[in-house]
């Protein structure tokens, strides 16, 4: 992939985020610059209250930044661009029961934002759309469709919120740790989910939010590390992984090394 600016899918420059009011108010981003191409999947690593989720959410416009900029295709977030920019997203969080409604089979629930966005298309086409997502996490559309959540292994429910959150063919995909509640062995075919969409869907990107350092070496192109809402290291993988160069990274690597 050339970097290029028709590459370029998400633009963050300077980002700052504060919390709270008056004496409690409390900075957790400070300064950070990021950028998200198409077609690369980036992964954003750091320890528990490092900014990542702040990070990202600012990113696709769920939250407004308290300094710098975000643009999108080359457009700053803000108005229509912000909308589209929503519209275009996809979003896979930790708990895979937090995108599916409990009172809808799984068919249904995936299908739900090709009918909000595209109320003209038939049923039929609706119906093949869903089971092409299916296949492409691999769950069987016959055995699937007509289940509830509740019937689904924690592994197979994340599957299905990653076929809910790709149906459409968004722009840009955030998954926020969507692994961390997910036992080993489904988190394998997970992977798989991932890697098969990166092949069906080739312009996608992909801003994969996780602590688990073993996930990211086999799905990330690039990482940025955050450490107190800042950016310390930013790279490929196999740069950040193998040869970090921050002290910081250094000590996540090596804990996760142990």
């Amino acid at each position: 992939m050339t970097d290029t600016d028709e590459d370029m899918v998400l633009c963050g420059r300077g980002l700052d985020k504060w919390y709270g009011a008056k004496h409690e108010r409390r900075q957790v981003l400070f300064g950070v610059d990021v950028d998200v191409r198409a077609g690369e999947c980036l992964a954003v690593i750091g320890g528990s209250g490092s900014g990542k989720t702040t990070l990202t959410r600012v990113l696709l416009g769920l939250e407004s930044a308290d300094g710098g900029s975000v643009e999108y295709c080359g457009e700053p977030v803000r108005g229509d661009v912000a909308r589209k920019l929503r519209m275009q997203s996809g979003l896979v969080f930790q708990s895979p029961f937090d995108s599916l409604d409990p009172r809808w089979r799984i068919g249904r629930s995936i299908g739900e934002p090709l009918r909000m966005h595209h109320p003209d298309w038939p049923r039929e086409r609706v119906a093949e759309r869903v089971a092409e997502v299916l296949e492409m996490v691999s769950l069987d559309p016959e055995t699937y469709l007509n289940r509830f959540p509740v019937d689904l292994s924690g592994g197979q429910a994340q599957r299905a919120a990653i076929a809910r959150a790709i149906v459409d063919g968004p722009k840009v995909l955030l998954a926020d740790e969507p692994m961390s509640a997910i036992d080993v062995a489904a988190r394998v075919r997970i992977l798989e989910s991932f890697e098969a969409i990166r092949n069906a869907e080739p312009d996608m990107a992909i801003i994969m939010v996780s602590h688990d350092l073993g996930v990211v070496q086999h799905i990330a192109d690039r990482i940025l590390v955050l450490h107190d809402g800042r950016a310390v290291e930013v790279g490929p993988t196999d740069q950040v992984l193998g040869h970090p160069r921050d002290e910081y990274t250094k000590r996540l690597v090596e804990a996760a090394s142990l």
